[in-house]
């Protein structure tokens, strides 16, 4: 069965009867190796074919899809076909011209890219793939569109570049079906396309999907009609087909997505925003608990280029720029400043100082660490007219309750998720080695549970990265010989040729992060240390420095290299471990190639890990 994006069945997929009658066929004729997009605009040019197949040894194929009557087509020419409607006569370009014109287009755009261009060869200088494109008419038969066409048919629609009505038929044979897409090809190659081709194409066509910021958009206007190939990053990283497939599939309403560490629900966010960017005019915001978090988003969107239109806090900044911006006073109170803020904008909202449905849209990343409270209020800040909110929510990163799941159901906080929610269970930000160190050694406090949609399950990960080297664990003989180890450790790798950016030390104790910036600032190690709070507010992501931050602090970051440092001050009595356990987790979990773990303690932890690495 062939992958279809959007999901025919999503309420965001807004098809004509015969596109999903032909998206039907495709989904069901074709078999697991075929992607297929429909209505996805392509570029920077945001051109809509109706839809997009991409096969590894078949290549890509454009196709325009009409639900036209033959009753209602007037002329038909090489150029244009004038159809009557209850409105009059109105002309339209010939859908194989249009096929055509998209897919030449898209094509000289990728041969820019060397990686996507034949080496040598009788195919020297043209796309690694082959490429087609032709129209289907889904309300014609072969018969009536000969006998229509007339001498001139061949010259105005080239039979093989065309699928009629009686050719799509739910009865039809799948062979004879697949023929038909096939015979649309003016050549083949023998040579399949790799799964590196296929993601690079799919970056291209999709800019949107990429991980990270790709320097030269292909799908810009060349510089004074320059079409010579340009030099593309050897390695471009895009959103999986699962994570693409469930992003544009999202439709109106409310929207919920369980997923484990790792699973790609941040990227899903980002996804979101800039869909959303582009249909809403009122702005829209995207809170989360933990302020590095939070900076990764901000420059994420201005990585996507919609930072005007997304606004993103970590939730006791948002209530605290509320209360600014409506010149609402802090209540009096013992609370914390943070606790009494929360409460000022409740009631703020409550008394009217404070105007609801402020956004078109909300999108809440670590929904797992927001109170009943807390969500309640920023539901009521959503426009009902759009009513659109996303929750993003894994309960075995829940590091800031006791209990392991929500004590309230979804729908008693106003969000409606019966019948919106997704489940991603595939790790694909660790290696198998890292996952399996992590979940082994936390899963005494990680049981699965399952729950109905309007709860929260807690989910086991599935391993979908790559394989890598399996962690390691050093028990040093004090703090002082812990320090310099991890110093030595951070220098080795850059000297090897990591980057600083790409390295983080996870710490657990405020006292230890502090010994470690004083450490690595003596040997000239730049690094960034998060336990200062003027660090905190500024810091940026894309500076070249290691990261120093806390279990609580990393959370929705992930790194190439992490090394979870200062094992010995955990407590180790009966109570405190499952909390503990929960944050190794998620410190474990943000390394994506290699983890090391250290301790000056031989504790609890210690004697867990020892032999491990």
């Amino acid at each position: 069965m062939a992958t279809i994006i959007p999901n025919i069945n999503s309420s965001s997929t807004k098809m004509t009867p015969g596109e999903r009658r032909f998206g039907q066929r495709l989904e069901k004729f074709l078999e697991d190796d075929y992607l297929c997009w429909f209505d996805v605009p392509v570029g920077a040019a945001r051109r809509y074919p109706d839809f997009i197949i991409l096969h590894p040894g078949r290549g890509l194929l454009f196709l325009e899809v009409k639900d036209w009557k033959l009753s209602t087509i007037k002329s038909m020419t090489l150029q244009s076909f004038t159809l009557l409607t209850s409105s009059g006569s109105f002309n339209k370009s010939n859908p194989i011209e249009q096929a055509r014109q998209c897919a030449y287009q898209v094509v000289n755009k990728l041969k820019r890219d060397n990686a996507l261009v034949q080496a040598d060869g009788k195919h020297q200088g043209n796309l690694v793939c082959p490429y087609g494109y032709g129209v289907v008419f889904t309300n014609i038969s072969r018969k009536q569109l000969l006998t229509a066409l007339g001498e001139d048919g061949e010259s105005i629609l080239p039979a093989h570049l065309v699928i009629c009505q009686d050719e799509m038929m739910e009865k039809t044979d799948a062979e004879e079906f697949q023929q038909r897409l096939w015979n649309m090809f003016s050549f083949q190659f023998s040579q399949k396309l790799s799964l590196p081709q296929i993601d690079r194409i799919r970056a291209h066509l999709f800019p949107e999907i990429r991980i990270g910021s790709v320097n030269e958009d292909l799908f810009a206007s060349p510089v004074d009609g320059d079409d010579k190939p340009v030099d593309v990053p050897d390695i471009v990283k895009v959103m999986d087909m699962q994570q693409e497939q469930l992003a544009r599939s999202f439709g109106e309403g409310h929207r919920v997505v369980h997923g484990v560490a790792g699973s790609g629900k941040t990227l899903i966010l980002g996804f979101r925003c800039w869909y959303l960017a582009q249909t809403q005019s009122k702005p829209i915001l995207v809170l989360c608990y933990n302020i590095s978090l939070a900076a990764k988003l901000r420059a994420f969107m201005r990585e996507k280029g919609i930072e005007q239109q997304v606004q993103v806090y970590h939730f006791h900044d948002w209530c605290g720029q509320q209360l600014r911006s409506y010149h609402v006073n802090l209540i009096d109170g013992k609370e914390p400043v943070w606790e009494r803020q929360v409460l000022s904008v409740i009631k703020g909202v409550e008394q009217e100082h404070i105007p609801r449905a402020q956004y078109g849209a909300v999108l809440i990343d670590e929904g797992h660490d927001f109170e009943a409270e807390w969500l309640k209020l920023i539901v009521g800040m959503i426009d009902p007219e759009t009513n659109a909110l996303l929750l993003l929510y894994d309960d075995a990163q829940a590091i800031y309750k006791k209990k392991s799941n929500l004590n309230f159901t979804l729908s008693s906080v106003g969000i409606q998720a019966r019948g919106r929610t997704s489940i991603l269970k595939l790790n694909y930000r660790n290696t198998r080695e890292i996952l399996h160190f992590a979940f082994d050694f936390a899963k005494e406090y990680l049981q699965e549970k399952d729950a109905d949609e309007d709860s929260v399950p807690l989910i086991k990960p599935q391993m979908g990265g790559k394989s890598g080297q399996v962690p390691a664990f050093r028990l040093l003989s004090n703090r002082a010989q812990e320090l310099s180890f991890i110093r030595t450790c951070l220098k080795k790798w850059h000297d090897d040729g990591v980057a600083w950016s790409d390295m983080a030390v996870i710490y657990c104790h405020h006292n230890f992060g502090e010994a470690l910036m004083h450490e690595l600032n003596q040997h000239t190690v730049p690094n960034v240390w998060m336990g200062d709070s003027k660090n905190r507010r500024n810091y940026d992501p894309l500076e070249n420095k290691v990261l120093l931050v806390t279990r609580q602090s990393s959370k929705g970051l992930e790194f190439p290299r992490v090394i979870v440092a200062g094992l010995g001050v955990l407590k180790d009595d009966e109570e405190a471990m499952p909390e503990e356990a929960r944050l190794l987790y998620v410190a474990m979990t943000r390394a994506q190639q290699f983890l090391l773990l250290t301790s000056s303690v031989n504790n609890h932890y210690a004697q867990k890990l020892v032999g491990s690495g």
